[in-house]
């Protein structure tokens, strides 16, 4: 890895960019402390070391997109992406021999490592399909993945700063200045209605039916918690026959540490499923407090309800009532059988699930949830669904 950032050095000082020798240094102290395997890592600590000058940003962009990725597209557009909500659409696996490689094209195409095909079949393989070093991979990519909840408009105001924001006139701001000249106003004032993001409860299955699912599950809403913005509320839910909050025990800093306090809090793990009775024990105890209310309710189940689908029946008319927009996660369905779809509306059930027939006039959105790509399609029509 020394001998390839040195190289990456030499490009940018080849194409202008004032790279000295003790930069090159920094650069790889830096990747020594990070994973020289994340091309986001690769990217912001060559451009915090090496870029002095905003001037050379687009150069820096370019040598990095013909070196690394050996990509001819414009890289100001493309590179910055993986910082964004859609970095793990853009994640590849760098993979370092061990040996030294060649002095042939091959040998530096494998110290590169871009695997992006390998990364490419993995966010379609299923969660049950993988093996436990591609289930690591699968989480580091999820990792990357940010959940942004839709935002709906408050009934507070603030101080409109752009021209477009300006929805009312902000009257008492303007006597208040008009006092300073004698009654004359000098300067019209707006205001405009503040936004929020809604809440985001994900209610997650891990009966024995999920048991190939459920771990992933409840590491995506664990990456989803610790992404989520200051403003945004994230609750998480475990339910099997009983419902359980783990939204406290994944509040920690290392993953395998809040995935153990949350199997410790779940007495029912991979038990049986008691899904009306689950969400009825959310409205009983949580929802009416208010925490579903106009929020998004996500719910990872396969629909293998062995309760009263009566139950559930009420349960989810009485969430769709109370919530905003209610989203199903479904492992075991294929992609062209769900597709979005509006309250009350038919829609096509999953085969062989009654669970899934009762719940689906009340589900906006019906996703595949089996693999990372679905996980990725669910992070994209999130801020969607409005």
């Amino acid at each position: 890895m020394v001998g390839l950032l040195t190289d990456f050095g030499r490009e940018l000082r080849a194409a202008g960019v004032a790279v000295g020798s003790g930069d090159i240094l920094a650069y790889c102290a830096a990747m020594a402390a990070l994973d020289p395997s994340d091309l986001v890592d690769l990217y912001w600590a060559g451009r915090i070391v090496l870029v002095t000058r905003r001037d050379d940003i687009a150069t820096y962009d370019s040598v990095f997109a013909r070196f690394f990725l050996s990509a001819a597209a414009d890289p100001v557009r493309d590179l910055p992406r993986l910082t964004t909500a859609l970095a793990g659409q853009s994640q590849a696996v760098l993979d370092v021999p061990a040996a030294e490689p060649g002095g042939d094209e091959r040998g530096e195409q494998a110290l590169l490592g871009l695997m992006a095909s390998d990364a490419q079949v993995l966010r379609h393989k299923s969660f049950a399909a993988c093996t436990p070093e591609e289930l690591a991979a699968v989480r580091r990519i999820m990792a990357r993945l940010r959940l942004t909840p839709p935002r709906r408009r408050t009934r507070r105001t603030a101080p409109a700063r752009r021209p477009r924001d300006r929805t009312a006139p902000d009257l008492r701001r303007m006597v208040r200045q008009s006092m300073r000249t004698h009654g004359e106003p000098t300067e019209f004032y707006w205001r405009h209605r503040k936004v929020r993001l809604r809440p985001l409860i994900l209610i997650l299955d891990i009966s024995g039916s999920m048991a190939d699912y459920s771990r992933n599950l409840l590491h995506f809403a664990y990456s989803a918690r610790r992404a989520a913005a200051s403003s945004a509320r994230v609750e998480v839910f475990c339910f099997g026959t009983r419902l359980t909050r783990v939204t406290r025990e994944l509040d920690h800093r290392r993953l395998d540490d809040a995935l153990e306090r949350a199997a410790r809090a779940v007495v029912d793990w991979e038990g049986g499923t008691r899904i009306g009775e689950s969400l009825q024990a959310f409205l009983a105890d949580w929802g009416r407090r208010g925490m579903a209310r106009g929020g998004i309710v996500v719910i990872c189940s396969d629909g293998l309800e062995r309760g009263d689908p009566g139950v559930l029946a009420a349960a989810m008319e009485r969430l769709a009532r109370l919530s905003y927009r209610i989203v199903w996660l479904n492992p075991h369905a294929l992609p062209s059988s769900l597709a979005p779809a509006r309250r009350g509306s038919r829609t096509e059930p999953v085969p062989g699930s009654l669970g899934m027939m009762v719940a689906a006039p009340h589900v906006d959105l019906l996703l595949p949830g089996h693999d990372l790509a679905s996980l990725e399609r669910f992070a994209a029509l999130l801020p969607t669904l409005n």
